[in-house]
């Protein structure tokens, strides 16, 4: 069993980590255009066009379907890119999402 000081230091570090910015989402571009507006890359790839809402990469603009999707291209292409940071595309929705700090901006 972890020791008071032990436990009381650990919630300080997670508080202090958890109060600091995020830096991926502070540096995102907010001005990226989509390359497919409206539509899945990876869907219509694949000749589908059915997902349940769209993601686009701040990096370089590439639009994919979100993890409630049978494919989860957005999250493929972060994994495939390293590209940290996507946002909602879906009509009045303009939040973010660092897949590295797996923070909301």
């Amino acid at each position: 069993m972890r020791s008071r000081a032990w436990r009381v230091f650990g919630r300080q570090r997670r508080g202090a980590a958890a109060a600091r910015p995020c830096e991926h989402l502070v540096t995102s571009n907010a001005d990226t255009r989509p390359l497919t507006p409206g539509h899945c890359q990876g869907c219509a790839d694949l000749g589908e066009h059915t997902w349940a809402h769209l993601r686009m990469c701040l990096t370089c603009g590439h639009v994919g379907c979100c993890d409630s999707s049978p494919h989860q291209h957005a999250t493929e292409h972060f994994h495939r890119t390293g590209h940290p940071v996507m946002r909602s595309v879906e009509p009045g929705e303009s939040w973010r999402w660092c897949y590295i700090d797996l923070r909301v901006g």
